[in-house]
């Protein structure tokens, strides 16, 4: 509606504006019609002026164009007067027709959130509004529907059009214990879900809040062209002024001298670096988007540009964060019965490796045959079953229990398991994800060489994922606060990210120059830390958020050099009277209108790894 209502107030104002020629001999319908016409091009631009000056704005560009057309009327110049604030509010049209299809395309790229839920009760499946359902619900996505909700299939399987979130466009095959992320599009088959978040923290959720609020952070550039509007546009206004004073010195007439200042105002016009330095980054962002990262601000995406060290926890990160039992090595009883008495030590712990085995031992567990529990951070286990201590942990626990257990050499978590000796070990793997394996030489195309893995784990299991992966610097044995403290050692002398996924890894997030993590296995609370949220859990989009940002830091300063470069030569023209009014406004509109096209070009570039 705003867009109508602004192309009709043009076009009225032009066909008064021509009406007007037609009238130059009469003078009174000559001028009536010319302020009719200034009166209704400029309205709209008056109050937005007098709004600024409310909230202390005294100069920006609404402000330079009515001293310009004022001023033109003063010195007789109607015709000119009137069509500078046409050329000018045309201009400001077609620049927010271009900005608003923009958005557009972004918010319909994003357009990811389904209003409502087919939720399963009992026999009945009842449509319910999207915000009623908990986790743990059943809900049926029927073929066309959205998937409302993230969660992971529990009947039938279907082909997911996954466009929206990870701009693939060849359908995927989901079945029967596959993972959905709200915003997939069920093509075919019905599925049974049931939903393993709330609405609140749906995937197409978080995407669409991190989208809305991602202008809230501003980058250093923005933050510049902000102050920089603001102190130069009263430096033009003043020289605007001495401008006509030079000239009356030196003898020229006083139109004459007003008539280049006019000129040299509207020439100066900030208007494309206004608007295309946002856009430049809001394309960025919605870019991003469309890859499945979630950058949270611009300077989010600013700071990826900067980007000369990342740093890697290990687990659930490199690794894929599914433990599971690879192999059960036994001394002095069976391997059943070493799962067994591993599965009721770690009974009371939530660790991934403990419910490993418990996974792993299909057996029941009485936990009334466990008390005396005690788990050692870091460590392990120590309790008694059936009247019987026991011990399960890594080689420092039984050190300090002075059991002496071998050394295994394994890729993966060796657990020990002993009584007051040693009765064998587990090994505990979790595999490395395929996006890890090219992640190094990918990073180093792009000039990022060193890359670090801070972990918690055992230094045999960590070195083996460091050198499989072809990283060589990390560091083991790690608690949370040992990990701060070392990404601070490592930042003080480069620009760093971190990425990570778990609740321990948010102090590190939270600590890097840009905090990185998982949007699909990670923990809230390392989302919440973070900058950046991988959607999907795939590494490579590092790569690929590196490439955007790169792309759009260019396209921005390009914007930047064009625009004043082209603004500095026309106002040289201007001062020498080379330049009329109406090529001033048509150079504004014309560089604006280039700036934001070219801005707009982020969206369509091919980003390849």
């Amino acid at each position: 509606m705003k867009i109508n209502s602004e192309i009709i107030k043009i076009i009225i104002s032009l066909i008064l504006f021509v009406l007007s020629l037609f009238f130059e001999n009469y003078a009174f319908i000559y001028f009536m019609l010319l302020i009719i016409s200034y009166v209704i091009i400029s309205f709209s631009i008056f109050i937005d002026a007098f709004r600024n000056i409310l909230k202390g704005e005294f100069f920006d560009e609404s402000t330079l164009m009515i001293i310009a057309t004022l001023s033109a009327f003063i010195i007789g110049e109607y015709p000119e007067a009137v069509m500078v604030m046409l050329l000018f509010e045309f201009g400001e049209y077609l620049s927010s027709l271009a900005t608003s299809n923009s958005k557009k395309s972004i918010i319909k790229l994003m357009d990811l959130r389904s209003d409502y839920v087919n939720l399963k009760k009992e026999d009945k499946v009842l449509k319910c509004d999207v915000k009623e359902a908990k986790v743990n619900d059943i809900f049926v996505v029927k073929p066309g529907e959205k998937v409302p909700l993230d969660g992971v299939i529990i009947e039938g399987s279907s082909f997911v059009d996954t466009s929206s979130l990870t701009g693939e466009s060849v359908p995927r095959k989901v079945e029967a214990g596959d993972n959905l992320l709200s915003g997939f599009v069920n093509t075919n088959g019905l599925i049974t879900v049931r939903a393993t978040s709330e609405f609140s923290s749906s995937t197409a959720n978080r995407i669409i809040n991190m989208l809305e609020s991602s202008n809230e952070k501003k980058t250093k550039t923005e933050k510049f062209i902000t102050r920089f509007s603001k102190i130069y546009t009263p430096v033009v206004v003043l020289l605007a002024i001495l401008l006509v004073l030079i000239m009356i010195l030196f003898g020229y007439d006083f139109n004459e001298g007003v008539y280049k200042a006019l000129v040299f105002l509207v020439t100066a016009c900030p208007c494309a670096l206004v608007i295309s330095v946002p856009l430049g980054y809001f394309c960025g962002i919605g870019r991003s988007s469309k890859e499945g990262i979630l950058v949270k601000g611009s300077d989010g995406l600013e700071n990826l540009s900067k980007l000369e060290t990342i740093v890697f926890d290990k687990t659930g990160t490199i690794t894929e964060g599914k433990f599971e039992v690879r192999d059960v090595v036994s001394e002095s009883v069976s391997k059943n019965e070493l799962l067994k008495i591993a599965a009721y030590l770690e009974f009371y712990s939530t660790h991934p490796i403990a419910l490993s085995i418990i996974r792993a031992y299909h057996g029941e567990i009485d936990s009334k045959k466990i008390y005396d529990y005690k788990e050692i951070s870091g460590h392990g286990v120590i309790a008694f079953i059936d009247n019987k201590k026991y011990v399960i942990g890594n080689e420092k626990l039984f050190l300090k229990e002075a059991i002496e257990v071998p050394r295994v050499n394994a890729l993966g978590t060796v657990i020990y398991v002993g009584t007051d000796k040693y009765l064998g070990y587990i090994i505990i793997g979790d595999r490395i994800k395929d996006s890890a394996i090219n992640l190094v030489n990918n990073l180093k195309k792009i000039n990022i060489n060193r890359l670090v893995i801070l972990s918690g784990d055992n230094e045999d299991v960590v070195k083996k994922v460091a050198m499989k992966i072809g990283i060589n610097e990390y560091y083991y044995n790690l608690l949370p606060i040992d990990k701060v403290q070392k990404l601070k050692e490592i930042q003080n002398n480069s620009f760093t990210a971190f990425v990570g996924d778990g609740i321990n890894d948010a102090p590190v997030i939270k600590e890097a120059n840009l905090g990185i993590s998982m949007g699909g296995i990670g923990t809230d609370a390392a989302i919440e830390a973070s900058d950046i949220v991988l959607m999907h859990d795939n590494l490579e989009d590092i790569v690929k958020a590196i490439k955007i940002s790169k792309i759009t830091q260019n396209i921005v300063k390009f914007n930047i050099v064009f625009a004043l470069g082209f603004k500095f030569l026309m106002l040289i023209l201007a001062t020498f009277g080379f330049a009329s009014i109406w090529m001033a406004v048509f150079a504004d509109v014309g560089v604006t209108l280039l700036a934001v096209l070219n801005s707009l070009r982020i969206m369509k570039k091919k980003i390849q790894i």
